[in-house]
C-alpha cells in the first residue's frame, strides 16, 4: 500500500541517498556533494529552504519529491519547483510517481499556487514520456542557465 509522507529530520541520510541513487541514473553521480548536515539545514531548520515528501510502499521507503517555492512576476503568484523526483528502479510501474506528483500538484490547488515546474534532461525518454502522460507539456526557447564555483565566486566578490 502506498503511502506520502513529510520528511523529518530522522530522513536526512535516506534523503542523501535517494539523491545519489538519482545523480547515478542521469549519470551525475560524480556532482554530488550533499551531506546529512546539509539536508538538516535546508530542510529541518527553522527557517526551511526546502521540502520533501517521502514515499512508502508497505512502509519502506522508495522514492521522494524534494521541491521549493517559486516565484512568477508574470502570473503574480507563487509555485512549485521540483528540484528533483524519484523512485527506486524495482519499484516503478506501481504509481508511486505519479502520486508523488499528484500531491505536489493538490498542494498547488489547495494554497492557490501558479504552477509546478520542473526540468528533464533531454536524453531521458522515459521520464519525458511518464511526463507528458501526466499533462506536463515540454518547455521551448529557454535554456536553463547556472553560475556556480569559480564563476559565481567571480560575480559574487565584484
Amino acid at each position: 500500500m502506498l503511502n506520502i509522507r513529510e520528511s523529518t529530520g530522522a530522513d536526512a541520510g535516506l534523503i542523501v541517498r535517494f539523491v545519489r541513487e538519482l545523480a547515478d541514473y542521469e549519470k551525475l553521480g560524480h556532482e554530488v556533494a550533499i551531506t546529512e548536515a546539509d539536508v538538516l539545514r535546508d530542510l529541518f531548520s527553522a527557517t526551511p529552504k526546502v521540502f520533501c515528501q517521502i514515499a512508502e510502499w508497505d512502509g519502506e521507503p522508495v522514492g521522494f519529491a524534494l521541491w521549493y517555492y517559486t516565484f512568477s512576476t508574470f502570473q503574480g503568484r507563487s509555485g512549485i519547483w521540483l528540484e528533483d523526483l524519484y523512485v527506486d528502479p524495482s519499484q516503478r510501474g506501481r504509481g508511486i510517481g505519479k502520486a508523488l506528483l499528484a500531491d505536489l500538484a493538490q498542494r498547488c490547488t489547495t494554497e492557490n499556487l501558479g504552477r509546478l515546474e520542473w526540468a528533464v534532461l533531454d536524453w531521458n525518454q522515459p521520464s519525458i514520456d511518464f511526463y507528458l502522460a501526466q499533462g506536463a507539456r515540454l518547455g521551448t526557447g529557454w535554456h536553463q542557465c547556472r553560475l556556480d564555483g569559480a564563476a559565481l565566486l567571480a560575480l559574487g566578490n565584484l
